[in-house]
C-alpha cells in the first residue's frame, strides 16, 4: 500500500469526519454545561459514569476503571476526581477488602448537580447531532449514532 492508496485515503477521510463530529458534539455540550452548571463535559461524564454504579459487591469503580470509562490517563483522572472531590461532588474511599484499591463514588450534592445538568447535556447532544445530520459527510455518522441508541442506555 502507498500513501495514495484510495482505500487508505477513504479510511483517513472517514476518520476525519468522525473526529469532526466528535469535536462538534463535545464543543456544544461543553459550552452548554459550563454556561448552565459550571461543569465541564469531562466532569459531567465522570459523574454520569459513577452514578450508574450499583450497590453491593463489585458495584463501585476503582480509579483505574474510572480512568478507562472516561478515556483519560490515570493521572488526569486523579486530577479530575480531586477537583470534583474539592467541590463536594465526589468522595474517595479505600476498598474494605484490599487496602490498595481506591474507589470513587458520587455524593448527594454530585447526584443533584448531575440530575440538574442531564437535560442540558441531552439537549445540547441532540442539537449537535441534528445540526451535523444536515451535512453530507456527517449525516451517515449521525445515523449510525442514532442506530446505536437502541442498543445502549437511551438519552432522555
Amino acid at each position: 500500500m502507498t500513501a495514495t492508496d484510495p482505500a487508505m485515503t477513504a479510511l483517513a477521510h472517514s476518520w476525519c469526519a468522525l473526529s469532526l463530529l466528535h469535536g462538534r458534539i463535545e464543543g456544544r455540550v461543553e459550552r452548554a454545561l459550563q454556561t448552565s452548571h459550571d461543569l465541564s463535559a469531562r466532569e459531567y461524564s465522570l459523574l454520569d459514569v459513577l452514578s450508574r454504579q450499583h450497590d453491593g459487591e463489585g458495584g463501585h469503580l476503582q480509579m483505574r476503571q474510572v480512568a478507562d470509562s472516561v478515556v483519560l490517563s490515570q493521572s488526569a483522572t486523579t486530577r479530575l476526581v480531586t477537583r470534583l472531590e474539592d467541590r463536594g461532588l465526589l468522595s474517595r474511599y479505600l476498598c474494605p477488602t484490599d487496602r490498595r484499591g481506591i474507589y470513587v463514588d458520587v455524593t448527594d450534592k454530585g447526584s443533584r448537580l448531575l440530575e440538574e445538568a442531564r437535560p442540558t447535556h441531552n439537549t445540547a447532544l441532540r442539537e449537535a447531532l441534528d445540526q451535523a445530520s444536515a451535512e453530507a459527510e456527517l449525516a451517515p455518522l449521525v445515523q449510525a449514532v442514532k442506530q446505536l441508541q437502541g442498543t445502549t442506555t437511551p438519552v432522555t
